[in-house]
């Protein structure tokens, strides 16, 4: 696209011409300022290379900005942005790029370190005002070109315009520029050109499609496993704050780094401010045990006295004064110096080139509201400065591949190389769950401890290990869930091929922050654990069944199906096994008693049968050896049996081996390195836990045998009626209504926010996505009812419309099965005067059947979640509601009908005939792309459904519209 100043046809520039306002508005919309932008287009967005981009709206103090931007642009880049040589921007265009109105014309800078790197723009094109087409451009500065800023440009561009109404781009390039129309059709857009001499004409329509989406995706998976890679594959590393004492946190710091070998240069950084044993120094919140900082002033004034008392070199390597004194590049900073002067690290590390940061400072978040605000402003800068953070108060990051070598933590032991990816939270409680790991002998590839998770959190961990060859289970420690609906979305992706454990904190550890200490919290946890289940993942409840889980998916093959076989010496601890198994879904086909006596060939041949037999799927051997008995042959025997040379055939097998946990020395099948490999057998302290962990095996051997379902979305829906239907309706809104724009804002007790739509509106809005509620009119007088009742024909029903009559026990605010125009006068007349309303409603009959309900509410925690349950009051108390996360997939939706208890009076009860869960399972796809397609749909409740063997029948609806409350895994990708 070329922009043209406004000009009046002699060739001048008309300054005045639409500037201030734009040209024209979106029909019906109020017309914004220039500094007048919806403030969820600020994004800060991860670029290909990993690094981080701050996207704003432009404003008219940007104008300086643009003049220096396109200074900086090469001479072939102004050409092929303005097709012609633009040494400069005019005056008065720089005042119509930097002076938008944010619907017809909108213009997003990304911005790195204060200087806008590139900007992108769109300019409506219908003459009538109309929104439908836009020409849109974009240009990026010649050092930034190849890190994906025009698809990320691209991308929010076209959610700024759907949101203005607009449903196509256009574009004209230049045919000697490729790579541009490449970047729209690498976008995902299904693109079409027009050639015309020297320029190439493309357009596409710019509404999201499963195509669309799963590029996206994949960008978004890429550039957040890649900023994951730059923090644990560093080249070098520098440790700011090091210390030459060492009771000091950036001592410890720099002495694991070393003694664990790190394959890079190591750094230390020990400058006036930036020392470990400067005074005001915080030590790490419990994690730094026995690093306390102890504080010392430093000498100012006598320059002398200052270098005497600053160490020229720690633990015998040269030290800096800053970062930015390094000579050869940094990779990553490992910061421990006091909160206040963080601020001035990130300066330097900006200048140096710095791409990831791990913060052990504490002083920030779980220091009270003072340090939350400093942790915002931290992460803020962070982000400004192009970095990717883990921290404040974290306690470090581990790589165990022998290439890197990279243990920059405070933990004085970590686990031995493996292939299991670890991430927590709480650092204190990171040293105790690193302990553990290393004396079960679970080998890691990778660990973070993320602290205050204000940057990297688990989802980017999941994308890094769901790319990493060196990976094989992924174990998850989590307080809090900031973005649980992003988390579904990928793990539903990574446990397809990699188990993934996790395990709770408390109540509500699982939901946002503020969900943890509402009255809500227990909920909470039984829908996490829900939305949990349905992408795959083991939840467990402590960390002992975390490390039991572990060891099975580490060392064993998943079983191939529930039977189970138990084998042991003791027929009591056979029995609690059995029991345990039983509970957890297990078959037990056989509980074998070899007997206190039995001798090894025995023990042998008894494992050897079952591992032959093909009717058995899994084992669990009971052992309790005899007193004064070696039992290393019963860990001969058990090897021995195991040990199948046929891959296909490998059943999984754990055992109770001396109560021991983890892999004792003689079941370990030993690797190249010493350690073990998979085949060792995992021995548990207890019967009940060793048979957990098989169960916990078999459920996600379950789930992951099941065909991939998908997403339908049905083909007779409407949405852009739709759309425009909620955009009126929500045209009286307040723009604030509801916003909240961040976890720590979310308040899942407050009433909900938005306008609920009268059940006319709902009905028709549902029609568009094929969605119909039984015909029903509104009536105000008798003779409508009577008029209404004839159309619709008999029978009928007469229904009160206030919430107080609606749904009683004693069924007083409704008259059913009237079959004539007399007895329809007369439930009129009764139900005014018994209710007051002075709207009633009468209603074509529908088929009997049961009672249903579905609804849809805008969870603050987790996002838009669909429930269903049977309706009535009395399953209400009970809680017998099942959830899931938005998008259904048609598997989905079918475990959503099937998952409350109550769920088995659909199949068929008493002789009744099966009722059709299939149009259940319709009515729960369309809802779901409905409230997919318009984030504004807050809540919607379809309540009763009446479901019979020939079909649904939704009795009434309810929808309540309002303003999106967060964007967090809706629209163009961003961090959170």
């Amino acid at each position: 696209m070329t922009e043209k100043p406004a000009s009046d046809g002699s060739g001048q520039v008309d300054v005045d011409a639409d500037i201030t306002t734009g040209a024209r508005t979106v029909e019906g919309a109020v017309a914004r300022g220039p500094w007048d932008y919806p403030r969820h287009w600020i994004a800060d967005v991860l670029a290909s290379d990993g690094g981080v981009v701050h996207l704003r709206p432009i404003v008219p103090d940007d104008a300086d900005r643009v003049v220096r931007f396109h200074a900086g642009l090469s001479e072939r880049t102004r050409y092929m942005r303005y097709f012609g040589p633009t040494p400069t921007l005019p005056p008065r265009e720089v005042v119509r790029t930097t002076t938008v109105d944010h619907q017809q014309r909108v213009a997003l800078v990304a911005v790195l370190g204060g200087e806008f790197i590139a900007i992108g723009i769109y300019e409506g094109l219908a003459a009538d005002g109309k929104p439908e087409s836009a020409e849109v451009a974009f240009v990026v500065a010649d050092a930034h070109q190849g890190r994906g800023l025009g698809p990320i440009l691209l991308e929010h561009l076209a959610g700024a315009a759907a949101e203005n109404g607009f449903t196509r781009f256009e574009a004209e390039v230049l045919s000697e520029n490729p790579n541009m129309v490449a970047v729209f059709r690498d976008a995902g857009y299904q693109i079409s050109r027009a050639f015309d001499g020297a320029t190439v004409h493309v357009e596409f329509t710019i509404d999201p499609t499963e195509a669309l989406l799963s590029v996206r995706n994949a960008r978004e998976r890429a550039s957040e496993a890649r900023s994951v890679a730059n923090l644990l594959r560093p080249m070098s590393v520098a440790v700011i704050g090091a210390s030459a004492d060492p009771k000091k946190v950036g001592n410890a710091l720099l002495a694991n780094i070393i003694a664990g070998g790190f394959a890079g240069p190591v750094f230390p950084v020990n400058g006036p401010g930036h020392r470990g044993d400067d005074t005001g120094e915080q030590a790490h919140g419990g994690a730094a045990a026995g690093h306390h900082a102890v504080g010392r002033r430093v000498a100012h004034g006598n320059p002398r006295l200052r270098d005497r008392q600053r160490p020229p070199s720690v633990r015998g390597i040269r030290a800096y004064e800053t970062v930015r004194d390094i000579p050869d590049p940094v990779d990553l900073a490992v910061v421990a110096v006091p909160a206040a002067v963080v601020g001035d690290v990130l300066d330097d590390c900006l200048v140096k080139g710095v791409r990831t940061l791990v913060i052990v400072s504490s002083g920030f978040g779980e220091a009270g509201e003072e340090g939350l605000a400093s942790e915002r402003r931290l992460l803020e800068q962070v982000r400004e400065h192009g970095m990717r953070l883990v921290g404040p108060n974290a306690l470090g990051v581990a790589n165990n591949d022998p290439q890197v070598a990279l243990n920059a933590t405070l933990a004085p032991r970590i686990p031995a190389a493996g292939r299991v990816g670890f991430f927590c939270q709480s650092g204190a409680l990171g040293i105790a769950i690193l302990d553990t790991a290393a004396r079960r002998q679970i080998g890691l590839s990778t660990f973070v401890s993320a602290g205050n998770r204000a940057d990297v959190s688990g989802n980017d961990l999941l994308q890094y290990w769901d790319t990493d060859s060196a990976t094989d289970v992924v174990l998850l420690y989590l307080e809090s869930f900031g973005n649980p609906r992003k988390f579904s979305r990928i793990a539903r992706r990574v446990s397809r091929t990699k188990p993934i454990v996790a395990v709770k904190s408390g109540k509500g550890a699982l939901t946002a922050v503020r969900a943890a200490r509402s009255a809500a919290a227990t909920l909470d946890d039984r829908i996490a654990q829900m939305v949990l289940e349905q992408a795959g993942v083991i939840q467990v409840d402590t960390i002992p069944e975390l490390f039991d889980c572990a060891t099975i998916f580490a060392y064993q093959p998943l079983p191939r199906g529930p039977r189970t076989r138990i084998i042991g010496n003791s027929s009591v601890l056979g029995s609690l096994a059995a029991d345990t198994a039983r509970n957890g879904g297990l078959d037990v086909i056989g509980t074998v008693d070899i007997g206190a006596g039995a001798s090894e060939e025995e023990f042998e041949s008894a494992v050897a049968a079952a591992m032959a037999d093909e009717q058995v799927d899994a084992i669990i051997v009971v052992f309790v050896p005899p007193v004064a008995v070696d039992a290393d042959w019963h860990a001969r025997a058990l090897m021995a049996a195991a040990n199948t040379p046929d891959a296909d055939a490998a059943k999984p097998i754990v055992t109770t081996f001396l109560a021991v946990e983890g892999i004792p020395p003689g079941l370990m099948r030993p690797g190249p390195n010493g350690l073990p490999e998979r085949g060792s057998i995992p021995s548990y302290g207890s019967p009940e836990r060793a048979a957990s962990a098989l169960a916990n095996a078999w459920q996600y051997a379950r789930w992951r045998a099941r065909p991939e379902s998908t997403v339908i979305r049905p083909a007779d829906v409407d949405p852009e009626a739709a759309r425009m239907f909620v955009r009126e309706e929500m045209a009286g809104l307040e723009a604030t209504d509801g916003e909240r724009t961040s976890p720590d804002e979310d308040t899942p007790d407050a009433e909900p926010t938005g306008r609920l739509l009268n059940e006319v509106a709902a009905a028709r809005l549902l029609t568009w996505y094929g969605i119909d509620v039984v015909a029903f009119g509104e009536v105000r007088t008798m003779h409508e009812a009577s008029a209404a009742a004839r159309e619709l024909g008999f029978p009928v029903a007469v229904k009160a419309t206030s919430p107080g009559w609606r749904g009683r026990l004693d069924r007083e605010g409704v008259r059913l099965d009237l079959p004539d125009p007399t007895a329809v006068v007369t439930a009129f007349a009764e139900l005014t005067e018994l209710t007051g309303d002075r709207v009633l409603h009468v209603q074509k009959m529908a088929p009997k059947g049961v009672g249903t309900v579905i609804a849809m509410r805008d969870d603050p925690s987790f996002g838009p979640l669909i429930s269903f349950g049977l309706s009535g009051s009395t399953f209400e108390l009970l809680g017998d509601r099942a959830y899931r996360a938005v998008p259904l997939s048609d598997r989905d939706a079918a475990d959503l009908i099937d998952a409350p208890r109550s769920a088995p009076l659909l199949d068929g009860f008493r002789g009744e005939r099966p009722a059709d869960k299939s149009a259940l399972v319709d009515i729960l796809q369309r809802i779901s792309t409905l409230v997919e397609d318009i984030p504004e749909i807050r809540e919607v409740t379809c309540d009763p459904i009446l479901v019979s063997p020939d079909g649904a029948a939704i009795l009434n609806a309810r929808i309540r519209i309002g303003p999106v409350p967060s964007r967090r895994d809706t629209g163009p990708r961003r961090l959170s």
